[in-house]
């Protein structure tokens, strides 16, 4: 056999044997709490028209911008190729500065402060 024939039989035996695995090893043994809709701590049985925490949302809107840091910082190795190297380094600092302040600031008012 050549190796082009050992790979494709690899390649088509070991996901049909985990596939088997996989389907065969977890234990069927389901419960009320893992069929349930919805998996975000609330009870799916209640009624849909409970006030929501508004708290769920300024944390998420908190991890997006502070999430973007990284995508704004992401380029910044490739900034010591520019002719200015040092206004690279200028704006990143502006920018870390900038979003430190607002970390404090968020901190300071109390918006990470998850019970009242």
């Amino acid at each position: 056999m050549n190796l082009t024939t050992i790979i494709i039989i690899i390649v088509l035996i070991v996901p049909s044997i985990l596939a088997f695995i996989s389907f065969w090893l977890p234990q069927m043994d389901p419960d009320t709490e893992k069929l349930s809709p919805y998996e975000c701590g609330f009870d799916p049985l209640g009624s849909a028209r409970l006030p929501f925490s508004l708290q769920f949302f300024l944390v998420a809107i908190l991890f997006l911008l502070f999430d973007l840091e990284i995508a704004l910082l992401l380029p910044l190795p490739w900034g010591n190729q520019l002719y200015s190297p040092t206004e690279t380094f200028f704006w990143a600092t502006t920018i870390l500065i900038l979003l430190t302040m607002g970390l404090i600031y968020e901190w300071a008012q109390g918006g990470l402060e998850w019970a009242e």
